[in-house]
């Protein structure tokens, strides 16, 4: 374990809390981290998991990992609902310790954050199985840490440029099969993460997008297809709308809507169903709807301007051949 700034006599265990004198040390927050996670136990769950992210993640946090596979350059990016996961998910690929070493990193201040930047970021994972394995992945950290009490994480980025795989020498010269040797030597990582990771971060691909559906589907009770409807409406709201106002379509008093639109409506704000009012919308007209609708709006203009004594339409021929007169 590489050395470590020693704790300050206002750390927690000396039961105080950590208020400003932390202020402008987002390193020792890194300290922190590291500490957090070797707290960690085999039977921590999603509690625990939450709370870690909470301690050291604003809420609305990023993290964002970019290498390069066999296949291309890859980068994923997750919101702090998934952040738990993921720092679990690096567990539950089979290594037993994580820290993070950061060498001559620079701070930057801003007016509501502070931005440490750290190009020779090492991220040092310890793996049981197969065989005992010490990988260190290098890289570039970029954090932008909240100013204030809490100093929280709001963006994370590590870009991965290399890594490395330590064996010991001892299980290397206790194996006198070479195909097991051969076996030793081959990667358990790529690019530092394991497969369970990588996995992972392929799932958050479609799972970050239905954050939104899911959230209102625990919130409401709809069904996924109402959930989607919604969701869409109200984005559509927002598109058109102008800045600081969500115009809010009001209902045409002659259609019906039905319970589940009613439904969806109430959580929406609107009574109009939006995707129904989109097709109606987008429905081209055929060329007789056409016509049919310039002749009816010429006649009306028509009958305006000749006055209301004259009839728009011409008089019909009499079929009897009768005549009749005043009286």
């Amino acid at each position: 374990m590489p050395s470590q700034p020693m704790p300050s006599p206002m750390d927690r265990e000396h039961g105080m809390g950590r208020p400003t004198p932390y202020m402008g040390q987002p390193d020792y927050r890194i300290y922190e981290l590291n500490k957090r996670l070797q707290q960690r136990t085999e039977d921590s769950d999603n509690l625990w998991w939450d709370a870690f992210a909470t301690e050291f993640f604003e809420d609305d946090a990023t993290l964002t990992l970019t290498f390069c596979l066999e296949d291309g350059p890859k980068r994923y990016t997750i919101g702090r609902t998934l952040i738990p996961r993921y720092f679990r998910s690096i567990f539950e690929g089979g290594v037993t310790d994580l820290y993070y070493v950061l060498k001559h990193p620079k701070e930057s201040f801003h007016n509501t954050t502070i931005t440490l930047d750290c190009d020779q970021a090492m991220m040092v994972t310890q793996h049981g199985k197969p065989m005992f394995t010490n990988v260190i992945t290098e890289g570039r950290l970029v954090l932008e840490f909240t100013f204030d009490d809490l100093m929280r994480i709001r963006s994370w980025h590590f870009a991965i440029r290399q890594h490395r795989e330590l064996i010991p020498r001892s299980v290397i010269a206790m194996q006198q099969d070479p195909a097991m040797v051969e076996q030793l030597s081959k990667n358990i990582t790529r690019q530092g993460l394991t497969n369970y990771t990588l996995n992972f971060l392929r799932l958050c691909v479609i799972l970050e997008p239905m954050q939104e559906l899911m959230s209102r589907h625990k919130a409401y009770g709809l069904n996924p297809r109402d959930c989607l409807k919604t969701t869409l409406f109200q984005k559509w709201q927002r598109m058109v709308a102008p800045p600081g106002k969500v115009p809010l379509p009001a209902e045409h008093p002659s259609r019906r809507t039905s319970p589940s639109d009613q439904n969806m409506a109430k959580h929406t704000g609107s009574g109009q169903f939006m995707p129904q009012y989109w097709e109606k919308a987008t429905r081209p007209q055929t060329n007789d709807g056409r016509e049919r609708h310039l002749r009816g709006t010429t006649r009306a203009s028509t009958a305006v301007r000749e006055g209301p004594t004259k009839s728009a339409h011409p008089p019909r021929p009499s079929t009897s051949g009768r005549q009749y007169q005043g009286m």
